[in-house]
């Protein structure tokens, strides 16, 4: 192989690299057994509920954790409320449903809006890793409120891009959408151009720390990677960003990050 050609395939593992911070389809490979999959899922729900949440951010490693860019700890965020299940045997059970933005598997451009629950959320998580969010109890009831009356889907944009500019409407992410979503029942306001107006003014994004001649061939070989929302260097909300935000704001009871072995630390 030439040096040409080496330097062509360090390239295109970093566009890779670049397209792993996605991880946020839903259909997904197992990479672990069943009943350690559903043993985890079951920690973080108890782990919730000891907490007293009834509404909380949750977050899972879709992609491996040593191709993440700096500073993006989590591929894939969503909003976890407690509720009342209907089990396929028909029976009734308490338990966390997750309302998520997926990304098509199909249509990497397109997204949809799926509630499922924790195991089929880590079902295809690279690592039995956890990220939990805790709002304030006033927040939770404000989140749980927002989703009764439908507002994750109302303010869905469909137009996926990995990087999405959490400032505009353009595209949207998971953890954009989780951010508008949160937004929306804080401020009592389904207006789009009212919640991007407080995003700009009060949330601090994530730098991504990928080139921008990455950035722009990464966007002619994967169309997940759209930069047309951003004027400078591409900034996206991420799990941590909106961990901080909560805080900043004395809006967090707690943020966590929840390890297979049981072991919790502090995000």
């Amino acid at each position: 192989m030439n040096l040409l050609n080496i330097r062509a395939l360090c390239l295109m593992c970093g566009l890779l690299t670049l397209n792993a911070t996605a991880g946020s389809q839903q259909s997904q490979p197992a990479r672990f057994e069943a009943n350690q999959i559903i043993e985890f899922s079951k920690s973080v729900e108890k782990f919730a509920a000891s907490k007293h949440a009834r509404a909380f951010i949750i977050g899972r490693v879709g992609q491996p954790e040593n191709k993440l860019p700096k500073g993006i700890r989590f591929t894939h965020t969503a909003i976890a409320v407690y509720s009342q299940i209907q089990l396929k045997s028909g029976e009734l059970a308490n338990g966390y449903a997750i309302y998520n933005l997926y990304q098509q598997a199909d249509n990497p451009k397109r997204s949809d809006i799926v509630v499922d629950y924790p195991v089929d959320f880590f079902w295809g998580a690279q690592a039995m890793t956890a990220g939990v969010i805790i709002p304030s109890q006033q927040v939770q009831q404000a989140l749980i409120s927002a989703i009764t009356q439908d507002v994750h889907i109302e303010l869905h944009n469909p137009k996926y891009s990995v990087i999405a500019n959490p400032n505009n409407n353009k595209y949207q992410n998971c953890t954009e959408h989780t951010l508008n979503v949160l937004n929306a029942a804080i401020y009592d306001s389904t207006d789009m151009s009212t919640i991007k107006q407080t995003i700009r003014q009060y949330f601090q994004p994530q730098t991504v720390h990928v080139s921008g001649f990455k950035l722009a061939l990464g966007g002619l070989f994967s169309d997940d990677i759209r930069t047309s929302d951003h004027k400078g260097k591409p900034r996206t909300a991420t799990f941590s960003t909106i961990a901080k935000y909560l805080s900043q704001y004395e809006l967090l009871d707690g943020a966590y990050v929840m390890a297979q072995s049981g072991n919790v630390t502090q995000l």
